[in-house]
């Protein structure tokens, strides 16, 4: 039952929690209340502390001039997030498992890897706002409010334990606490709405160019694509065109309610940057002398803490999000499961290395520097992200009647080329100004950016001409489909001689004692009941050890052997001293050449596995045996 090979290519997005929700309700209203969810999980994603980042710097450095990017941004996410959620909806796979299902294998790779580094990116920027709004509320120092946020490692396995609902129910209301508190500094601010209208006139120079391509990294986000295709999935949809259609249209109208409150939060950053800060020629080099500034600017502290408050929340509902798409990332393009808290541990040090650097050296104003160039980050990955989920629903073999018409390509074509283009238009001026300001190591620069700029495009190039490109070099190297074989009829029968039970003198060991002697019968097997004594003296007298504690465990162990002969099983007690019991468990089990392990579970999970550890998961991996566990 335990032992496991390489994770099927047909795996489900989200394994633990796919088709878990049902949407069978008689009432449209509760049918729509269970669709709802999704979306609002992907929108803090475009609420996070890069994006606080981005529009205070546009709002402070430029007014109103860049809320129209903001209104264009917003436009794009709900079109790309639907694309998204309706590839899910309608093939039933994730944008990251189609990529691996389309592609060859170095491209799936390549691409998982500039991903990868789009959502280290992101947990930079909410490294560093959480560790901000920590230094807002309670005077930390950065630097441990950096070292602090490696620890929600631990919150995001307590809440996964509890289902896909109650993390949509936190994060909803995290979402709503953000929302009010910037209602409530809008109405301090008031802005004069004539102004704020002129704001949404397209306009852009080489001035604000860097900040417009941060934010439209911010608010439409890469990793966001990957992780709404397998959100949807989590409702439990029916095969039928007409069931995939209702769902369609009512995560359309989830992507629309959910990401217009996020250009609510995020307009209203820019427009009270804009309107306490520019107009009064402040300029904002650090999101704490925003905090700090809003409070004589406006009249009330108040403000101030509804601003560190609703930028804690943000950083915290992101954290859940982020942690998610990783997984959908890694399981997809790689077709690879890592534990979830270590998979989040690896990408949290991954983001507090550059953080806790960052403020060494340079202090706090170099953390807001950070906040943007990651945001920008963000932005470059987004094209080997859009493209793909373009070609991937306009795909009618894949989407059948679901594939995008041909107003939608009209629509998505233009995004794809703006996205594009924006970002080309900043790499070439970002690699110019590195080149020419690298004095004598202009050569190292040379030769370290520009090939792998180079290499970015051509993969790019490739992306983007995949479907027309000759059928010989779409197949090459093409990740195989790998399902098991069919069942045999004639299928061989193993007999089992040496069973192998481990015993820790709990009531778990009932249940493994019964199990293994059924198979003992049926198979005319011998039992071995092992018992690992943990204790010091054990462990330093072995055999010669005579405590309460193991004279009792003699006893138990004698009357299990004494009444499993009375029903004619072969049994056999053995005792072993150690402190590692499960480095026991697999030297017996080597040494008796036991052809089956019988295994009482716990039953812990989540931070109990960090306290307890799991002996199960640890022996599997190093016997090639079955392995059977039971649970009362």
């Amino acid at each position: 039952m335990i032992t496991t090979g390489p994770m099927p290519t047909k795996s489900n997005s989200l394994p633990e929690v796919h088709a878990s929700i049902s949407i069978s309700q008689i009432s449209l209203w509760k049918r729509m209340f269970a669709f709802a969810g999704p979306a609002y999980l992907v929108s803090v994603g475009y609420m996070d502390p890069g994006n606080w980042a981005t529009d205070l710097d546009g709002g402070a450095s430029f007014g109103y001039k860049l809320l129209w990017v903001l209104l264009m941004s917003n436009g794009m996410a709900i079109l790309l997030q639907t694309l998204s959620a309706r590839l899910g909806i309608v093939s039933g796979r994730d944008l990251a498992q189609a990529c691996r299902d389309t592609y060859p294998r170095p491209v799936s790779y390549l691409l998982w890897v500039v991903c990868e580094i789009a959502i280290a990116a992101c947990d930079l920027a909410e490294v560093i706002g959480a560790a901000i709004a920590l230094n807002l509320l309670f005077h930390l120092p950065l630097m441990i409010g950096v070292i602090l946020t490696a620890a929600d490692t631990l919150l995001i396995l307590w809440f996964t334990r509890f289902g896909i609902r109650v993390i949509e129910g936190f994060v909803l209301a995290m979402v709503v606490v953000i929302g009010a508190c910037f209602a409530i500094e809008i109405f301090f601010a008031k802005p004069v709405f004539g102004e704020v209208v002129g704001g949404l006139i397209p306009r852009l120079d080489s001035k604000s160019l860097y900040t417009a391509i941060a934010i439209l990294g911010a608010t439409v986000m890469p990793h966001n694509l990957y992780l709404h295709s397998a959100l949807v999935q989590t409702r439990r949809i029916g095969g039928a065109v007409a069931d995939k259609r209702e769902a369609c249209r009512f995560n359309l109208i989830d992507s629309a309610v959910a990401l217009n409150l996020a250009f609510f939060v995020n307009a209203a950053i820019l427009v009270l940057a804009a309107t306490v800060f520019f107009k009064r020629g402040i300029p904002v080099s650090e999101i704490q002398q925003a905090h700090l500034l809003l409070a004589p600017l406006l009249g009330t502290t108040m403000a101030s803490v509804l601003f560190a408050v609703a930028l804690l929340c943000s950083g915290q509902s992101s954290t859940l999000t982020g942690t998610m798409a990783g997984q959908i990332v890694m399981e997809g393009f790689l077709n690879f499961r890592m534990r979830a808290w270590l998979r989040r541990m690896i990408t949290r040090l991954l983001a507090i290395i550059p953080a806790a650097i960052t403020i060494y050296l340079s202090g706090e104003k170099g953390t807001y520097k950070l906040l943007i160039l990651s945001q920008v980050i963000l932005s470059m990955q987004l094209p080997f992200a859009v493209i793909p989920l373009i070609h991937f629903t306009n795909d009618r073999k894949r989407m059948g009647e679901f594939a995008n018409r041909a107003w939608v390509r009209a629509l998505a074509w233009p995004v794809a080329s703006i996205i594009v283009g924006l970002n080309l238009w900043l790499a070439w001026g970002v690699i110019g100004q590195w080149i020419a300001s690298a004095g004598e190591y202009r050569a190292l620069v040379i030769f370290g950016v520009v090939p792998v700029a180079i290499g970015l495009l051509i993969l790019l190039l490739w992306v983007t001409l995949h479907p027309v490109l000759p059928e010989w070099i779409r197949k090459a190297r093409q990740a195989p489909v790998q399902l098991p074989e069919p069942v045999a009829v004639n299928l061989a029968v193993p007999a089992y001689q040496r069973i192998l039970v481990p015993l820790d003198h709990t009531d778990h060991d009932r249940t493994a004692i019964s199990h293994a002697a059924a198979m003992a019968r049926s198979h005319g097997a011998k039992l071995y009941l092992l018992h690992v004594e943990e204790d010091v003296t054990s462990q330093v007298y072995g055999q010669l050890a005579s405590t309460a504690e193991v004279e009792a465990g003699g006893k138990y162990l004698g009357a299990i052997v004494e009444r499993l002969r009375e029903q004619g099983i072969d049994v056999e007690a053995v005792v072993r001293y150690s402190n590692s019991p499960r480095t026991e468990i697999v030297a017996l089990a080597k040494e008796l050449r036991s052809d089956l392990l019988v295994m009482g579970a716990h039953g812990h999970s989540g931070i109990k596995d960090l306290v307890f550890g799991t002996t199960i998961n640890w022996v599997r991996h190093r016997l090639d045996v079955p392995i059977l566990v039971v649970r009362n």
